[in-house]
């Protein structure tokens, strides 16, 4: 029996080839709908979709019983009350970009670690300048990272401090088994007393209820003055008040961000003028073969859901990944 699967709007060369190659998937038909009311003609009769709903879709899509979402961690608002309650499964991108991900945050570590920073502003004026203390240098040898959210990218970023001889300590809700370059894991309701002890807090966290606001002034009041705050998961999770006055302060001896609470980064923030911050805007995720990748999953999900099999990276609605 032949299955409708809808390609939500808006359309894109790149979700137009998609369909195209999942159309050749015995037992599916594909439909891309261009705009929302083709999306509510064709949607009553699918059982797959791809893409975003709202609330208005969701409610004529009696069938659906399978969603891949458009991202590994959609933004807020993407699981709202209706469709968490809703049978439908959904799955999303995760594990595909653990490579890039991984290997910008380590560079924004090493970076920070070498106050790359403070000489790319000396650069831009011509400014001959050596006179910087050894204190300002963070050696990783006797360095202590604490990484928040052991999945697959935070176990890489992990794998890769170690090479660098940094000790590293994971908190995870779910991974009690330490993976290669952790020497041990931890839950998060130890996370209090482990800030007081790290020289690096890497974070890798997933936007959820749980998540948001975690880095506010309260824990970033428990770090080291000289400490690193490093956030490469999602931008609510950290509070960018909290951080700028912190540093204002010399209570934080460092920050690297690549997402934000507010994208993009409004030029006036006073984050853009922090001597010790480092920001890049939100290009982690950046780097060849993610859109062969992405139509991997796809495909693998599609050809899954014909065949009445186990799906892959299905999400927890209720904790949005």
């Amino acid at each position: 029996m032949t299955k409708r699967m809808v390609i939500l709007p808006p359309q894109s060369e790149l979700t137009r080839s998609w369909a195209a190659e999942l159309a050749s998937i015995d037992g599916l038909e594909v439909v891309c709908a261009e705009n929302e009311a083709e999306a509510m003609e064709v949607l009553p009769a699918a059982e797959a979709a791809y893409g975003t709903l709202d609330r208005r879709m969701l409610a004529v899509a009696d069938r659906l019983s399978w969603l891949q979402a458009p991202m590994a961690a959609p933004p807020p608002g993407y699981f709202f009350d209706e469709l968490t309650a809703h049978p439908v499964t959904v799955t999303n991108f995760r594990g595909i970009y653990n490579d890039h991900v991984a290997t910008h945050a380590v560079a924004l570590v090493l970076a920070i670690a070498r106050n790359i920073p403070v000489y790319i502003r000396q650069q831009a004026n011509g400014d001959w300048d050596r006179h910087l203390a050894d204190s300002d240098v963070i050696h990783l040898q006797n360095s202590t990272a604490v990484v928040v959210g052991v999945g697959a990218i935070g176990a890489e970023i992990s794998r890769m401090l170690a090479a660098f001889g940094v000790t590293v300590h994971g908190v995870d809700p779910q991974l009690a088994s330490p993976p290669e370059g952790v020497v041990a894991m931890h839950t998060p309701d130890e996370l209090d007393s482990l800030l007081p002890g790290a020289d690096i807090v890497l974070l890798t966290l997933p936007h959820t209820p749980e998540s948001e606001g975690l880095i506010n002034a309260r824990r970033i009041a428990l770090m080291q003055p000289h400490a690193m705050l490093v956030n490469i998961g999602r931008g609510p999770t950290v509070s960018l008040e909290a951080v700028n006055d912190a540093l204002d302060r010399g209570a934080l001896g460092a920050v690297a961000l690549d997402v934000f609470e507010v994208e993009p980064l409004p030029p006036e923030h006073p984050l853009w003028r922090q001597p010790r911050a480092l920001l890049t805007p939100h290009v982690a995720v950046v780097g060849p073969y993610i859109d062969d990748r992405r139509l991997g999953v796809l495909k693998r999900n599609a050809e899954a859901f014909v065949q009445g099999a186990p799906l892959e990276n299905i999400v927890n609605k209720e904790l949005w990944y």
